[in-house]
């Protein structure tokens, strides 16, 4: 079956590289030249560097090779979904411009001066002089008779003259290929542009949110309580030191009382990521850092990575809970990754056997066992690992898998908030989806 997926994958990626190259390469330059030659190398080499850097980190290749095929392998995935959404658009447009451009050509011809040989007479003409007279022999002689043509000759008659009508516009370039330079153009534009600004946004470090979710088993001693949630960090090949450094700087200027990290912190091994994960040693807050596993640190070694968090000051919570001083309880569930390892969600073991009647806040990455959080008398699960989507139109295909892409849902006497994440998975951009950090404010009925 995997099998299967692969080879149904890879030949999807093939058509829509050879569109591109149909659209961008073939179709805008000449045969044999210099520029359709590096076009096609390019639309070759680019997709390899892109499969290269999607399996460069579980294949074990070193970390200094995953760095150098990260950046054009990964952002080249995001510029061919934009740039092919745009071709496509520009499917509808190219016939009407096409059409636009003949019935300019047809108004220009129809006002153009009569042809060169037919001028109008528009002055008299100037008086001929007569021919000189032309002596006159006394005597001509007598002409010679010409041979009756044989059975075997051909009748020779002058050629017509040609006449070539001119279809390419001034410059030299055809109708077709000015548009197709034109719509392949805008296109490279586009995608251009949207990926470059959706770059600036990840690099930018994310954007803090704040809202306030009320609680009817919260007591009033624990009103305006505040967790700062971050998930999806994704520490990597592209983003490292800088951007943890980032999100801690921001974390910390919220002074909140909890910090909840739930989930999606690497990309990558202990041993390569370990110095990009050390400013989270900096983290601040009065009850302290919590950390769950998500999908992606079973990729990476999960038993290593939690045994270092907790070497930087987080606590990482195993199926487990703990009582908050504020007059509520925090949960924390291993993902539903770790099914794999033996180390899935466990909610009996860190919900079964508590006191219903105090307030509970669950961190598990992934929305998806909100109904097991339900069951289990949850009050407010905190998630993340949709990333919003991430890419537009992807929230689309997020919203098929997920009961919640982004922000606050109820479902029975639970909420579900889910985070789109501070960081990003493969290409370093964002469209429609802005990374966010988000203090949760919680508010007590009591109150």
């Amino acid at each position: 079956m995997i099998a299967f997926f692969l080879v149904v994958v890879l030949g999807l990626l093939a058509l829509v590289h050879w569109y591109v190259w149909r659209r961008m390469v073939r179709d805008v330059t000449a045969p044999g030249g210099l520029a359709r030659r590096i076009g096609t190398g390019v639309v070759i080499a680019l997709p390899v560097l892109s499969v290269t850097a999607l399996v460069s980190g579980r294949s074990g290749m070193p970390f200094a090779v995953q760095r150098v095929v990260a950046w054009p392998g990964f952002l080249w995935l995001a510029t061919l979904l934009y740039l092919v959404l745009a071709l496509v658009v520009g499917e509808a447009v190219r016939p009407l411009l096409t059409r636009w451009l003949a019935r300019r050509a047809a108004g220009a011809g129809a006002t153009a001066p009569a042809a060169a040989g037919s001028p109008a007479r528009t002055e008299a003409a100037a008086p001929v002089p007569a021919p000189a007279p032309v002596p006159v022999p006394e005597r001509l002689p007598e002409p010679e008779p010409e041979p009756e043509p044989g059975p075997e000759a051909e009748a020779v008659s002058e050629p017509e003259p040609k006449v070539v009508a001119a279809t390419a516009p001034a410059g030299g370039v055809s109708r077709r290929l000015f548009v197709s330079r034109v719509v392949g153009g805008a296109a490279a534009a586009v995608a251009a542009g949207t990926v470059a600004n959706g770059a600036y946004g990840v690099l930018r470090g994310p954007r803090v949110k704040r809202v306030t979710v009320p609680l009817a088993k919260l007591p009033r001693a624990a009103h305006g309580y505040r967790i700062a949630v971050v998930s999806d960090i994704h520490l990597g090949p592209i983003l490292g030191r800088a951007h943890s450094q980032r999100i801690v700087d921001a974390i910390n200027a919220t002074q909140p009382d909890l910090i909840a990290v739930v989930g999606d912190l690497v990309d990558g091994t202990v041993e390569d990521l370990g110095p990009a994960a050390e400013p989270l040693a900096g983290l601040r807050a009065r009850h302290g850092s919590f950390f769950v596993t998500g999908n992606h640190e079973y990729f990476s070694g999960a038993d290593a990575w939690v045994d270092h968090v907790r070497e930087l000051g987080m606590r990482p919570l195993r199926n487990e809970r703990l009582e908050i001083a504020a007059g509520f309880d925090l949960a924390g569930v291993d993902d539903v990754a770790g099914e794999s390892e033996g180390r899935g969600p466990d909610f009996v073991r860190a919900l079964g056997d508590r006191d219903r009647s105090r307030a509970a806040v669950l961190l598990a990455h992934q929305p998806v066992v909100i109904d097991d959080a339900v069951a289990h008398g949850v009050d407010l699960q905190l998630s993340g690992h949709t990333h919003g989507g991430q890419l537009w139109p992807g929230n689309l295909l997020a919203e098929l898998a997920n009961p919640t892409v982004a922000g606050l849902e109820r479902y029975g006497d639970t909420q579900l908030y889910v985070s789109r994440g501070a960081g990003a998975w493969g290409p370093p951009v964002r469209v429609g989806a802005p990374s966010d950090i988000t203090v949760v404010q919680l508010a007590s009925k009591q109150a």
